[in-house]
């Protein structure tokens, strides 16, 4: 399991073509990607599985806490992006919340996410 960051402070600030926001890259693939919402309750719970092909998690709002193959949890809120490999067991959890975004594919590619 690997944790990093898409807060704003991470990100580039974009000007071209007379634009003004700040860009941070995610994840790059070359094969087919599944990206889908999850939206966890208070006490919501994505169980301790396997990853059938490597899995990035964005949180996007509220917080909680993950772990990989270790029974170690790591906290994680919004900004955050956890990475698991291929057959990596992971869990996640949280007590008040948490709305995540996932990005499922074969090949990711998170380099861009490491700090710079």
């Amino acid at each position: 399991m690997e944790v990093y960051s898409f807060k704003k402070e991470t990100g580039k600030k974009i000007t071209k073509f007379q634009s003004d926001f700040i860009m941070r890259r995610i994840t790059r693939t070359q094969k087919d990607a599944h990206i889908g919402c999850m939206h966890l309750d208070e006490h919501g719970v994505i169980g301790y599985h396997q990853a059938v092909v490597p899995q990035l998690l964005l949180v996007v709002e509220g917080e909680g806490v993950v772990r990989g193959e270790a029974e170690k949890f790591t906290p994680v809120k919004t900004g955050d992006a956890v990475y698991w490999g291929k057959n990596e067991w992971h869990e996640t959890k949280t007590d008040t919340g948490m709305i995540a975004i996932v990005i499922e594919s074969e090949e990711l590619d998170v380099s861009a996410l490491k700090p710079f």
